[in-house]
């Protein structure tokens, strides 16, 4: 638990260790020399100029009618792409100048953080449902991640900005976010409660504010007091993964919020000569893990609740966990992640800072079976070492997740490298998305997943709405999860018992999946509807269905004597990776019955 560093501790920790700064300042030239030596030439050419672009680029403007249009018509991009663009300006200008030195991107960068220090609020719209309260600061996202990239920019370039800037930045982020951060402890985020657990707020506020204070705060009590506050916030963030490291929001998730908690954990063990340790413990393994044990095939990941199909992770936290844990998985997934400098400053940072690894064509082969017990969510791969061979995901859990779906039971098919039976993922975000009015969006709704509909009824959101787990197996032969998830549905449906039992055969030449619900309904017959969501083409046969991919397909076997087959069609779903049609393959019971099974067998072909 870090909650054992109390403020005393801490303090005397941070008078007595004092080491010199994490990264390199701007007048450390020789520093930066041997960052420029280590660039490909296409790398330092394509960062100059990145500079020399924002120079000439105008502050784009944040009006107040901005924010209000927010509020008005729940678009979050109107106020949040200027200022995303704002402090990509100012990283921009800063890297640049730091890798030339010659003084010409100094009045931009003066400008923009400037900019950024006189903006009302710090706070991103859909957090705050008014306008900005100069006299009651509130600590969001935006908060927390603006104080981080102020406090690493006058750090890094403090020497040769005006020293009214310098001063601006410490006054701004203390008001806005140390002041605050000590005052209050009625952030939601802050610690986990009865009405609501924490997520990967809990780890990107605290260590956006724990970093600043590291390189802004002078007083070591004040400091110390910041940091055992935050590293007991920090607890709670650790608690919201499973056992086996596993957490609800997924790899996309995890990069964002174990990223931060990464970044924060690398500068506090810095700053007191690893004398505090946030990375220490088989918890923490298991947690960086996540990401390799998750892939469906290179480059693409389970995407159940937020999480986005396609996924990227950050070479330099790939490679930090990789080393400070002896972690070889996540070197090699370090070298497979494609090149680019668009990270944010602080990655930007350590991307060029840190020595990272060079690819080499190879790719990280995950175990044929993963299995995260508290999320009941498992992985069953037929071949891990060819990459079009047939992977299972299928999950459990509750409705009450982290950026919760409604999908308890459902399961993800991929073959050839896609989701042929596809998670459709998240919704576009908007403030309605995350309103009362969620689970009226077919992508957070169980419509959305490949999960029974019964006697009409759909799943609920709730923590009760939830899976038990009956079995979970793994052998060389067949991978087993059979849960009850008659909890996920409303007392309308009329389930005595609703079972869903997932098994994934290695059989020659490919393996299959065999799926069944199992029913029992409580007062008379009723009807069951087994469902499939896909991206694809469907056909129809008679005791089949094909489900065509763009590499592969595969062929859905059912007993045409108990279900008929339908495909039903949603068009211009609004997802975050834009509009789609997604269809429904629907095994509906052909008449009411009391008790009995749908069967599905997915053939790849």
């Amino acid at each position: 638990m870090l909650s054992h560093y109390n403020p005393i501790t801490l303090e005397i920790i941070l008078r007595e260790e004092q080491p010199g700064p994490p990264f390199p300042p701007i007048t450390e030239r020789a520093a930066w020399e041997r960052i420029r030596a280590k660039l490909e030439p296409e790398e330092l050419r394509a960062l100059l100029a990145r500079a020399a672009s924002a120079a000439r680029e105008p502050i784009p403007p944040l009006p107040a009618s901005l924010w209000l249009e927010c509020q008005r018509t729940g678009e979050r991009g109107g106020y949040e792409t200027p200022c995303y663009r704002r402090r990509t300006l100012m990283r921009d200008l800063l890297i640049g100048e730091c890798l030339e030195n010659a003084g010409r991107w100094v009045d931009p960068l003066v400008d923009v953080i400037w900019a950024i220090c006189e903006e009302s609020s710090w706070v991103f719209p859909a957090h705050h449902p008014d306008l900005a309260d100069v006299d009651n600061p509130y600590i969001d996202l935006g908060v927390a991640m603006t104080a981080f990239e102020l406090a690493e920019a006058a750090a890094l370039a403090g020497p040769i900005l005006p020293r009214a800037v310098t001063r601006r930045i410490r006054y701004e982020v203390d008001r806005r976010a140390l002041a605050p951060y000590l005052a209050r402890h009625d952030f939601w985020w802050l610690y986990s409660h009865r009405d609501r657990p924490v997520n990967n707020w809990t780890a990107v506020c605290n260590a956006g504010v724990m970093a600043a204070a590291l390189y802004l705060e002078d007083d070591p009590a004040r400091l110390a007091d910041i940091l055992a506050k935050g590293l007991r916030s920090l607890d709670d963030y650790l608690l919201t993964f499973d056992e086996d490291g596993g957490s609800s929001e997924g790899p996309g998730y995890w990069t964002y919020g174990f990223g931060y908690y990464t970044l924060i954990a690398q500068l506090v063990e810095q700053r007191t000569n690893a004398q505090v340790r946030l990375l220490d413990g088989d918890l923490l393994r298991k947690i960086a893990m996540f990401p390799a044990r998750t892939i469906l095939s290179q480059g693409m990941y389970v995407n159940f609740s937020d999480a986005p199909r396609q996924a990227t992770f950050i070479s330099a936290m790939l490679t930090y966990l990789a080393r400070r844990l002896e972690i070889p998985e996540l070197l090699q997934l370090a070298r497979e992640q494609p090149g680019g400098l668009e990270h944010d400053l602080n990655w930007l940072v350590r991307s060029l800072v840190w020595d990272l690894p060079t690819p080499n064509g190879s790719r990280m082969i995950p175990a044929r079976h993963d299995w995260y017990n508290g999320m009941m969510w498992m992985f069953s791969r037929y071949d891990p070492t060819q990459p079009d061979a047939l992977v299972l995901a299928a999950k459990g859990g509750h409705n009450d997740e982290m950026h919760n779906h409604n999908d308890v039971g459902n399961f993800v098919v991929h073959y050839c490298q896609e989701s042929i039976i596809a998670d459709v993922g998240c919704g576009r975000y908007t403030l309605q998305y995350f309103s009362q009015d969620r689970y009226e969006h077919f992508a957070a709704s169980s419509l959305g997943h490949s999960v029974p509909v019964v006697n009409g009824q759909i799943q609920q959101a709730g923590r009760e709405h939830a899976a038990r787990l009956i079995e979970h197996s793994h052998s060389t032969e067949q991978d087993c999860l059979h849960l009850e998830i008659k909890d996920a549905y409303p007392p309308e449906a009329g389930l005595q018992s609703l079972q869903r039992r997932l098994v994934f055969h290695r059989e020659a030449p490919a393996g299959w999946v065999e799926v069944e619900d199992i029913f029992i309904f409580r007062d008379g017959p009723g009807m069951i509807e087994s469902a499939l969501t896909t991206f694809g083409q469907v056909e129809l046969g008679e005791n089949a269905a094909i489900l065509h991919g763009l590499r592969g397909r595969l062929r859905v076997g059912y007993d045409p004597e108990i279900v008929g087959a339908r495909v039903e069609l949603f068009q211009d779903v609004d997802l975050a990776d834009g509009r789609m049609d997604v269809r429904r393959v629907v095994f509906a019971l052909l008449e009411p019955r009391q008790e009995g099974r749908i069967r599905l067998e997915i053939v790849p072909l």
